[in-house]
C-alpha cells in the first residue's frame, strides 16, 4: 500500500491519510489482521508530524477500521471494510442541518445560533 500526502491540498493532511487507510481497505490492498506502521515509522516515511499520523489513528480506531493491541502494534480491524463504508461526517453534517433547520423555523437568527454554537462548544 502506498500512501501520498499532498501538502498543498487543502484537505487536511490526517484527513487523507484516514481516506487513503480507509480506501485501501475497501479496495482490498489493507485486510483483516494486516499490521500497519507504527505511528513514527509512518510519520517518518511521509515526511509529517507524529501528531498528524496520531490523530489519523484514533479517528481510524474510532471507527473500528484498526485496532491497537498493545506493544504489538497497529492492525486492520477484523470488520474494517464494512466500517470503512461508514462516513460519520455524513452524519454529523446531517444532524447539524436538521438542528439548523429547526432554530430557523423557532426564529434564531444566525448570529444567535452561532453564538450559542460556539458558547457550547467551548464548554
Amino acid at each position: 500500500m502506498e500512501i501520498i500526502i499532498n501538502v498543498d491540498d487543502e484537505t487536511p493532511l490526517f484527513s487523507q491519510l484516514v481516506e487513503q487507510i480507509k480506501q485501501a481497505v475497501m479496495t482490498g490492498h489493507l485486510g483483516a489482521g494486516d499490521p500497519l506502521p507504527s505511528i513514527r515509522q509512518l510519520a517518518n516515511d511521509l515526511a509529517i508530524n507524529n501528531k498528524t499520523v496520531a490523530k489519523a489513528y484514533r479517528l481510524l480506531e474510532r471507527d473500528n477500521v484498526i485496532e491497537t493491541k498493545g506493544y504489538r502494534g497497529t492492525f486492520v480491524h477484523p470488520n474494517a471494510a464494512q466500517n470503512s463504508q461508514v462516513d460519520i461526517n455524513e452524519a454529523v453534517t446531517e444532524v447539524l442541518q436538521q438542528a439548523l433547520t429547526n432554530l430557523k423555523a423557532l426564529g434564531a437568527t444566525d448570529s444567535e445560533i452561532r453564538i450559542a454554537f460556539s458558547r457550547l462548544m467551548n464548554q
